[in-house]
């Protein structure tokens, strides 16, 4: 079993920046990834962007493209999101979450198994 906790979420103006992070315990490694997800109040949960362990193959949804960055620290079983540009239309709960093994798309939550609780970010105008 794989515990995930976010952390790093907060308040910031549009425009500014944020670090998000994911850490990890248990067999993590056992799973294809890691994806980051957002769900906004009544909105369902969205793709935002994943990192494959095996290559290091990334993936973003389109709104944030070039804003967000996502990468992975294997020694410390952590995965970063850096949201740069922030937008008003970024505030939302961010999850993180592993992978499974039989993932065949990095985009669909279904293709995830472990959870962590969320971080809420707020970005106001």
């Amino acid at each position: 079993q794989v515990h995930v906790v976010e952390s790093g979420g907060g308040l910031v103006h549009a425009g500014g920046s944020l670090r998000l992070s994911c850490a990890a315990s248990g067999r993590v490694f056992s799973s294809s990834g890691m994806g980051w997800f957002r769900q906004a109040p009544g909105k369902e949960r969205e793709f935002v962007a994943a990192i494959r362990w095996s290559g290091g193959s990334t993936y973003y949804s389109d709104p944030v493209k070039g804003r967000f960055t996502i990468s992975r620290d294997s020694a410390k079983d952590t995965v970063y999101l850096q949201m740069n540009d922030l937008k008003p239309e970024d505030t939302a709960v961010y999850y993180c979450a592993t992978e499974s093994r039989y993932s065949t798309s990095s985009r669909t939550e279904r293709s995830y198994d472990y959870w962590g609780q969320g971080t809420q970010v707020t970005v106001s105008s």
